[in-house]
């Protein structure tokens, strides 16, 4: 059984997109307060919408943090221009969530899933990495200024079976008086066929609803944690349901999928499996998690690796993969997993 399906669509999308407006600014929140204070507690959720943005959620830090001019320099940036009004509303983190955290215990219940394939050199299936990198080169054609009408937002997405592509798709803001016709010329020359090379066989539809000349919050609302889908593997295996952003490591729904993330890529690294599924579940206040799982395309269990290897209690996870540094706001865009130089994509030793 492998977990991809013969057919898949996955999707990414530019850093301008305003979901992930929202997930850069949070993430650049939580770096903040851990830089000035390591183990600041922080949940931060930040909306868009159409000149307004609420920063809101519970934060306890000794650290300062000047909410407002985070978020007027993540939207600058990021390449908007128009005026925004910040409204913040935070709090400090519950005490009958926090006694139970400050003796190890997981910050909230839940479920969190890693993946790894050897289908690639980043251990994620080839549409996942293609999709992102789609994304990724929209913005850098656009900072490079090698297509001067792209403007921030973008979308991406990647339908492929059997290790083919079948169909790309890019959605691409522009400035105004541009040809459709032109903009698919180009991004063909400059985006997709760098890429893919060959594109025979391949569908390529760009801008499918006609112009798309407004972006960011002058168009859509935007709310950290919405594109879990594109953080994490494409859809192509379970969720638990927690997003990541704006979350510090005690939140397990953060930490432990990194750690998941790591103990899969791992054994796909030993030769353990060519494709690797794990599990943990946790009750808050607990550090024992509820369950652990590990397996392989072939459903064999992995259990035994695991618990020799890898402890999943939160407070292990943050010490082994060194999690109290302000390294998150680069995780908020093209995936939190198959980046070089992230504590748990690092491949280790394992007995």
């Amino acid at each position: 059984m492998r977990f991809e399906p013969t057919i898949y669509t996955v999707e990414s999308v530019t850093s301008g997109h305003p979901d992930k407006v929202c997930d850069q600014m949070s993430d650049a929140i939580l770096d903040e307060c851990l830089s000035q204070d390591p183990h600041s507690r922080v949940a931060i959720e930040v909306m868009g919408s159409h000149g307004l943005v609420v920063v809101a959620g519970e934060v306890t830090t000794k650290a300062t943090v000047n909410y407002e001019k985070i978020v007027h320099d993540i939207y600058t940036q990021l390449g908007y221009s128009n005026d925004i009004k910040v409204i913040t509303h935070v709090a400090e983190q519950a005490p009958e969530i926090a006694k139970g955290v400050d003796t190890g215990g997981a910050g909230d219940q839940g479920i969190m899933y890693g993946y790894a394939t050897n289908e690639t050199p980043e251990y994620l299936p080839r549409g996942v990495v293609l999709a992102h990198s789609l994304a990724r080169g929209l913005e850098q054609l656009r900072t490079s200024k090698a297509l001067t009408w792209l403007e921030p937002d973008g979308k991406t997405e990647v339908t492929a079976t059997n290790g083919n592509i079948l169909t790309i798709l890019v959605g691409a803001q522009h400035s105004p008086g541009i040809e459709q016709s032109q903009i698919k010329n180009d991004l063909v020359e400059k985006l997709i066929e760098p890429l893919l090379g060959d594109l025979t066989g391949v569908e390529i539809l760009v801008n499918t609803s006609g112009s798309f000349t407004q972006g960011g919050f002058q168009a859509d609302t935007g709310l950290t944690g919405r594109k879990i889908m594109v953080d994490t593997y494409g859809g192509l295996i379970p969720h638990g349901g927690g997003c990541f952003s704006g979350k510090d490591p005690s939140k397990v729904d953060r930490s432990a999928a990194y750690m998941c993330r790591f103990v899969a890529k791992n054994l796909v690294a030993a030769g353990y499996a060519r494709e690797c599924l794990v599990s943990v579940a946790y009750a808050i206040g607990r550090a024992e998690p509820l369950m652990t799982e590990a397996f392989n395309e072939k459903q064999e269990s992995l259990n035994e690796v695991v618990q020799k290897n890898f402890d999943f209690r939160p407070r292990a996870i943050i010490e082994r993969l060194d999690l109290l540094k302000p390294l998150y706001r680069q995780t908020a865009t093209y995936g939190h997993f198959g980046k070089a130089g992230l504590p748990w994509e690092e491949i280790i030793a394992i007995k």
